[in-house]
């Protein structure tokens, strides 16, 4: 193994800037990670930034397979693309299956690096 070698990817730390719990979302400038246990404010934990993941999504509007749903910051939840404010993180995850607009989550897939911010 290569001298310089860190640590697998897949689980980075974070610390919380408020209570997260097993499962929640943390968002890690423009990358999405999902918590891999409760976290309390300001302390550090550890998120999966790959796989597959069944998260909270806004209901009102379908999200279709396929598509890049954007995480809206203020409500802590997925949204159609398109729909984003100021600060919301786009292109950072794919929907793997449709969620109908009743539906309160989304299962998506992490995209890490390929996501950006909302100017």
């Amino acid at each position: 193994m290569a001298k310089n070698f860190i640590k697998p990817g897949d689980h980075l730390p974070f610390t919380a800037s408020g209570a997260v719990a097993t499962g929640g979302v943390v968002v890690l400038g423009t990358l999405i990670g999902v918590a891999l246990g409760a976290v309390a404010d300001g302390d550090s934990g550890e998120c999966c930034v790959e796989d597959v993941w069944e998260l909270p999504k806004a209901t009102g509007a379908a999200i279709d397979a396929w598509t890049r749903p954007s995480y809206d910051i203020s409500a802590g939840k997925f949204a159609v693309a398109g729909s984003e404010a100021t600060g919301d993180v786009i292109g950072a995850v794919i929907a793997v299956e449709t969620a109908a607009s009743a539906d309160a989550t989304v299962k998506v897939k992490l995209l890490p690096g390929a996501g950006s911010l909302k100017a």
